[in-house]
């Protein structure tokens, strides 16, 4: 298994799709650490020379991934509570944050139903 920034990538998948395993590395992001680094797309991560995957290492380095990127989300986010804004009260309460409604859907966000007994008169 290749390690690159502390994630193990899946070895028979293509070096482009593996990429992804790591978080904030999406598509776009793999195709271009590629082309800088000089690797075809195509090829499987097990067939990667050592040379390959450490100018791949390399390139990944110069972007935030993993711990930095999640800290800085999580900081992101605690400001915009601390701040009392719109979007930080959303996240405090857990309802979806980019002007979804929440009338009919938002299950995701606000969790399963909560259904009231009926009384009875």
């Amino acid at each position: 298994m290749a390690r690159i920034a502390g994630v193990d990538i899946p070895r028979d998948k293509r070096i482009v799709i593996s990429l992804t395993y790591v978080y904030g590395i999406g598509k776009s992001t793999a195709q271009e650490i590629l082309a800088k680094a000089e690797v075809n797309e195509s090829t499987r991560t097990k067939d990667l020379t050592e040379d390959e995957l450490s100018r791949i290492r390399s390139q990944v380095e110069t972007v935030k991934v993993e711990g930095d990127l999640r800290r800085e989300v999580n900081m992101n986010i605690k400001r915009l509570k601390e701040i009392g804004s719109y979007r930080g009260m959303r996240h405090r309460k857990g309802l979806p944050v980019r002007g979804q409604k929440t009338r009919n859907n938002a299950r995701t966000r606000k969790g399963p139903k909560r259904t009231v007994a009926n009384k009875k008169k």
